[in-house]
């Protein structure tokens, strides 16, 4: 994640709901995590990452996990190609205004209710 201020929200909201949280930062990091099991990833779509790397290291997991990605308005349409990929992308304001909820019970999964 690239905004440092909205790392922060992040953080504080999943240790006020009882989540763990875990911020990978590497592709290395990543792997760990989702080997790890990883209930829920939260993906930001605003930053220059490499997500073709990103994303097969989600794809490669084993059951992979659910993907809430978000984005701006702004980028909305450059951050496109990434949305087949995830299960749900949201906006920045949408993800503030719903992140107690999504970090407590994840997201639906294709079909099916959320856990």
């Amino acid at each position: 994640m690239s905004d440092l201020f909205f790392v922060a929200r992040i953080r504080e909201v999943a240790r006020f709901v009882g989540v763990p949280l875990v911020f990978a930062r590497s592709a290395d990091e990543i792997d760990a995590t989702l080997a790890a099991g990883a209930r829920l990833v939260l993906l930001d779509l605003t930053g220059s990452f490499d997500y073709a790397a990103i994303f097969a290291a989600l794809e490669r997991a084993t059951p992979p996990p659910p993907v809430l990605a978000y984005t701006t308005h702004a980028l909305a349409r450059q951050t496109q190609p990434w949305h087949a990929r995830c299960g749900r992308v949201v906006t920045k304001e949408t993800l503030t205004q719903e992140l107690p909820v999504l970090l407590r019970e994840g997201i639906a999964p294709p079909g099916g209710p959320s856990k």
